[in-house]
């Protein structure tokens, strides 16, 4: 997968929530070396900003549909209908408004690739699997019940799994912004624990100070 993206953090942010599924990524901000990247990295998938330096996203868009079949997801602050008319019109597959949630990022990324048929459906994480085509969830083989916010927060810890995130970076990620009372995260994360470790060992850790960590095995 290609990210466009000139937001440094944001950049960074997207690249590494999708090589946690698994995707290899690569990233850049600006579209100067496009081409290249088509030719010598072959992206199944294209995340492009619209705002850009340079050759927007659309213009890039337009660039890529010209040389190869590959989606695309298109990034923007604009949500204008005539703004989303003009991406999806271009060819883009989908259309994302910022701020938004990473999980909702990483289920359209899922939706757009399985047109291609280019991604599996489902997230391992030991005994924890994840399907985020049908939003099932299950532990060692019994089905979660989860609500949708419990639902949103497995998704994206799932799809950082093995990493440590901050409450902020979960806020931002399941909610979409990072200025709210953090006791929002730990009411969830403490729900959500608990029908995790109805079928097993606690897999979902506090890292006191830091944040949260969900891992296969517990430790």
């Amino acid at each position: 997968m290609l990210v466009v993206e000139d937001n440094d953090a944001l950049r960074l942010s997207v690249a590494t929530a999708l090589e946690s599924t698994g995707a290899r990524v690569r990233a850049a901000a600006d579209g100067a070396d496009l081409e290249r990247h088509l030719t010598e990295f072959t992206p199944h998938l294209l995340v492009l900003d619209v705002m850009l330096p340079g050759r927007n996203g659309v213009e890039l868009l337009r660039a890529a549909r010209s040389r190869r079949d590959v989606a695309v997801i298109l990034l923007t602050a604009r949500d204008t209908v005539d703004d989303r008319v003009a991406g999806l019109t271009a060819g883009a597959d989908d259309y994302v408004v910022k701020p938004f949630a990473m999980a909702e990022l990483l289920a359209r990324v899922t939706s757009v690739l399985r047109r291609y048929d280019a991604v599996a459906t489902t997230i391992e994480c030991g005994d924890l699997v994840v399907d985020t085509e049908s939003g099932d969830a299950t532990r060692a083989g019994h089905t979660l019940d989860l609500t949708a916010t419990e639902w949103k927060l497995l998704s994206y810890l799932v799809s950082q799994r093995g990493r440590t995130v901050s409450k902020t970076q979960i806020l931002t990620q399941v909610w979409g912004y990072d200025a709210y009372d953090e006791n929002l995260v730990e009411v969830h994360v403490s729900a959500l624990r608990r029908k995790l470790e109805e079928h097993g060992d606690r897999i979902l850790h506090t890292r006191r100070g830091i944040g949260y960590v969900l891992t296969a095995s517990p430790t």
